[in-house]
């Protein structure tokens, strides 16, 4: 016998499609118990109503058949014995016939009842796990490391997972669906079976090809769309550019419209042509077999109507084994099409489970020394250095530099020369790739970096600026400080923010930013000063402004600066600048070049070294003649 012709390697060939069909299926499932206990957590009355009201509903379809079997059956017992005119309503299968279809009846109301409570469960249950899902994504994001934020790679997973909070928090309630259809397709299927149970095997084998056909097109999908997750990431971009306030400058005025949307159009249209093509194939094959489920429902049909002709079933039977059938039909396949579905879906929860896994890579000690109060020495960093993951070269290389307490030191360099580098690992949001840094003599990676953390009042240059209440945007620097108006009135008054807030209609309490219709937006240098009274905010004992002032004038920054040395005393000072003019302030000016300490010293004896500090002092005092 050939190989063509040899049945063994067909019946293998089977049962390898057969296998990578199911086991991606069954393995999305194994989220899904994880997803029942958050909705558990969310809302235990509302899950146990749910699940009660779906019990109560899956038993109504077989008593509803039943019932009207039972009314056909007493007609036409009534037909064949008519009851005297004048006997009429004491008739017994009068009385039965009234009697069942006020039974009916009552049976119609209670399922619309039944039905608009589930409805309002499920809805309520949908939106409160979703709310669970979102406020352990947020914390789950929150915990991870700013490296890892950083990475391609964890964005693409982040992205997934963000996608999955809304669009799968109603997967709970089409799981207790598909449990209801479970229930009524097993009671249904006993009165079937106590009729005729070859009806029940017909229509499983009919329907159970249309079941794997779903199975095999969701793995499909669903890889699909994992593959294409940096692609969609770069649509959602281009249309934020294409489209946000932020970028509409920029783009108006190099015309770079044309150019955003020609590359959105490319790119959409890759990811339509592939989900059509994914569509049309599904299409087919699923036209397919359900032709195959209507030949066997009518097949079934036809043998009860035999059955009913030869006297072997009554008129009611006939109702109730037809209505059956034609239940258990759309029932058994909307209950694997649901299957396959909610098999589909739970692919996606991988995305957001998976998320989850994802731990913090800097190691937190299992008990950390706390962070000293008062600064005794300040930090060292010995020999530090760092490289991105993801750039080549070094950031930091063979860095030596200690910063006094109670010092007030300024930061000059180029760009790229490693500044807000050094300002990340001061602040322990990255950890140095060689070397280490001391605080008080004790290496950074001995304290807890959210208590380490706390003690440091820090502004970047790409500072946040919230669409919230200027109270809210400057207790943002301590939080938990955020109902206490003096405070926040305190350090706006040590930024210069006092005056800008006098100006907003609402004061304090008026929303910032473009995002929302109440709100005002800010001009550059008026955001700083909000940004910078975070950090008066904190009153941290360590404060680093990193170039928060570049789009203050020149006056402004000198008196933002002047404020700083003054409301610095005492703490330790870390200011980041290109302007010299009030850097020289400074107790001490450390010039950074090539990732490392060029020079260190005072403005005098830098200027008067005649080193790198002065040259670039020279060029820039060039400017302003």
């Amino acid at each position: 016998m050939s190989a063509a012709s040899d049945p063994a390697p067909r019946s293998a060939s089977l049962g390898r499609a057969l296998r990578e069909t199911l086991a991606p299926s069954a393995r999305a499932f194994r989220h899904l118990p994880a997803l029942a206990r958050l909705s558990w957590r969310a809302s235990r009355p509302l899950t146990v109503a749910s699940v009660g009201l779906r019990l109560a509903r899956a038993l109504i379809p077989v008593a509803s058949l039943y019932l009207a079997k039972l009314i056909l059956d007493a007609v036409v017992a009534l037909r064949a014995a008519p009851p005297a005119s004048a006997d009429w309503l004491a008739d017994p299968h009068v009385l039965r016939i009234g009697l069942l279809v006020a039974a009916e009846f009552g049976l119609a109301i209670l399922s619309d009842g039944l039905t608009r409570a589930t409805t309002y469960a499920d809805t309520v249950l949908a939106d409160r796990t979703g709310n669970a899902v979102t406020l352990r994504l947020m914390d789950h994001a929150a915990a991870l490391d700013l490296a890892q934020f950083e990475d391609s790679a964890v964005q693409d997973r982040l992205e997934r997972a963000r996608r999955q909070v809304t669009w799968r928090a109603n997967l709970v309630a089409q799981m207790l669906g598909r449990a209801q259809d479970l229930v009524t397709v097993l009671s249904l299927a006993a009165g079937v079976v106590a009729f005729a149970p070859s009806l029940v095997v017909l229509l499983v084998a009919a329907l159970v090809p249309a079941f794997l056909n779903e199975l095999h097109f969701n793995r499909h999908g669903y890889r699909l769309a994992f593959t294409r997750t940096a692609e969609r990431r770069e649509a959602d971009y281009l249309r934020y550019l294409g489209a946000g306030v932020e970028s509409a400058k920029e783009v108006k005025l190099f015309r770079l419209s044309g150019h955003l949307t020609d590359r959105f159009r490319l790119l959409s249209e890759r990811i339509v042509a592939e989900n059509a093509a994914l569509a049309a194939r599904r299409g087919l094959w699923g036209g397919l077999f359900a032709a195959l489920g209507t030949c066997a429902y009518y097949l079934a049909y036809v043998l009860i109507l035999w059955r009913t002709m030869t006297g072997a079933l009554s008129i009611g039977d006939l109702t109730f084994l037809s209505g059956a059938f034609l239940r258990l039909r759309g029932l058994v396949e909307g209950l694997l099409l649901g299957v396959s579905q909610i098999s589909g879906q739970a692919q996606y929860l991988d995305d957001l489970f998976g998320f989850f896994t994802i731990a913090p890579a800097m190691p937190v000690p299992a008990r950390p020394v706390p962070v000293p109060r008062p600064l005794a020495s300040g930090f060292v960093f010995e020999d530090v250095g760092f490289r991105y993951p993801d750039r080549p070269g070094w950031a930091l290389r063979h860095l030596d530099l200690t910063l006094r307490a109670g010092e007030v030191v300024a930061l000059v360099g180029e760009n790229g020369a490693g500044k807000t580098t050094l300002v990340k690992l001061l602040t322990r949001l990255y950890d140095p790739t060689e070397g280490r840094i001391l605080l008080d003599g004790t290496d950074l990676r001995a304290y807890a970096p959210e208590d380490l953390r706390a003690r440091i009042g820090v502004i970047f240059q790409d500072f946040l600026r919230l669409d919230l209440s200027a109270g809210e945007n400057i207790a943002a620097g301590r939080i938990e400080a955020a109902d206490d108006a003096p405070r926040i009135a305190a350090a706006a008054g040590k930024s210069l923010a006092d005056a800008v807030i006098a100006r907003l209609p609402g004061g304090y309490d008026q929303r910032l930013g473009r995002r929302f219709e109440d709100g005002v937006d800010l001009s550059g240098g008026e955001w700083q000063k909000i940004a910078i009274a975070r950090a008066y905010m904190r009153d941290a004992e360590v404060l680093i402004l990193d170039e928060p002032t570049a789009a203050l004038d020149a006056r402004s920054e000198y008196e933002v600066f002047r404020r700083f040395r003054d409301l610095a005393q005492g703490r330790t000072a870390l200011l980041i600048s290109h302007r010299f003019s009030t850097v020289r302030m400074a107790d001490r000016i450390v010039v950074i070049e090539g990732g490392r300490v060029r020079e260190t010293g005072t403005h005098v004896a830098l200027l008067a070294a005649g080193g790198r500090y002065a040259e670039l002092f020279a060029l820039q005092a060039e400017g302003y003649r």
